[in-house]
């Protein structure tokens, strides 16, 4: 039982330093003004559906490559270090996007269509959520992954299920301004996955 509980006590640096990362880079708060803004013509039952559909597609997106980012890597022969460039560059230009538009505009068809795209893949699942999944899982294991996995889609689920008054509580003008600030630290964390990846090339 000790071991046990020394054990669980070593994990959780990694694990809070995991889901903190992947928290910022999932960014529901800072999302929820682009939320808003995809679902504003759907009565409620509606938007019920399209965050119930964001939430599981992400949340299974995440744990596949929680569970088999490597082997996915490794049967494309991509290195962690050119995912991490990859991604970094067009997290970069997701966060430019929502630095000077503020918003995501896309043109849906159904509630479950907005959920899926571009509620769960990219705004919540992107390529930095990605990546920082499989550098988690590098750096950290499956256990600490799947568990800040789990725990950031727990709070996007309930950020979704009260998303009205979240955004009555915040305001128009909160919402945006959270927005751009989450944009900026994303915008951040994507030239630290660009600058690693080029470190590791330049050896």
């Amino acid at each position: 039982m000790a071991d046990i509980i020394t054990e669980i006590m070593g994990m959780l640096p990694a694990l809070v330093k995991g889901i903190i990362a992947l928290f910022i880079i999932v960014d529901p708060f800072g999302n929820i003004p682009i939320f808003v803004s995809l679902t504003e013509k759907m009565d409620r039952e509606e938007r019920r559906k399209a965050f119930h559909t964001a939430t599981l597609v992400g949340l299974v997106l995440l744990l596949f490559f929680a569970l088999a980012g490597r082997e996915v890597l490794n049967f494309f022969g991509i290195t962690i270090y050119s995912f991490m460039i990859a991604g970094g560059i067009l997290l970069f230009i997701i966060a430019i996007r929502l630095l000077i538009s503020g918003g995501w505009q896309e043109t849906v068809t159904s509630p479950e269509s907005v959920g899926a795209v571009p509620i769960a893949v990219p705004l919540l699942v992107g390529p930095g959520a990605i990546t920082t999944t499989i550098l988690t899982l590098q750096t950290s294991g499956v256990i600490v992954t799947l568990v800040a996995v789990i725990i950031n889609f727990g709070i996007v689920w309930s950020v979704l299920r009260f998303i009205d008054p979240i955004y009555k509580f915040l305001g128009k003008t909160g919402s945006v301004v959270i927005a751009r600030i989450m944009a900026m630290f994303i915008a951040a964390i994507a030239v630290g996955y660009i600058l690693e990846g080029l470190r590791y090339y330049s050896i």
